[in-house]
């Protein structure tokens, strides 16, 4: 594993928002605990090219490693709170490894 900034990219389709709420709640505690930074989020994105458009919420944010990524992943904390996303969304998360030092 390498200490380049990572990126996680969220794609949610809300079909439960009382249980969303939920998992929001929790997650941006759990998120600052593996020195997570919160980029943005945009529930109206423009697919501009491409045969698969992603549709819904689309969430952005970012670790200082893959180490933070992957312990803020498998910590049980998140793994608690994210069977609220999984039960009131529709989700796929993607980490983007960010570029090297130059």
């Amino acid at each position: 594993m390498s200490d380049v900034k990572v990126y996680m990219l969220a794609n949610l389709q809300i079909h439960d928002a009382e249980k969303y709420r939920l998992y929001e709640k929790g997650f941006f505690p759990i998120l600052k605990k593996h020195e997570g930074e919160f980029i943005t989020y945009d529930d109206n994105i423009v697919h501009i090219e491409g045969t698969k458009p992603m549709e819904g919420r689309v969430i952005l944010f970012c670790f200082p490693s893959e180490k933070h990524a992957d312990d803020w992943y498998s910590d049980p904390e998140y793994q608690a709170i994210s069977e609220h996303r999984r039960s009131g969304t529709t989700s796929t998360i993607t980490r983007i490894k960010g570029l090297p030092p130059r």
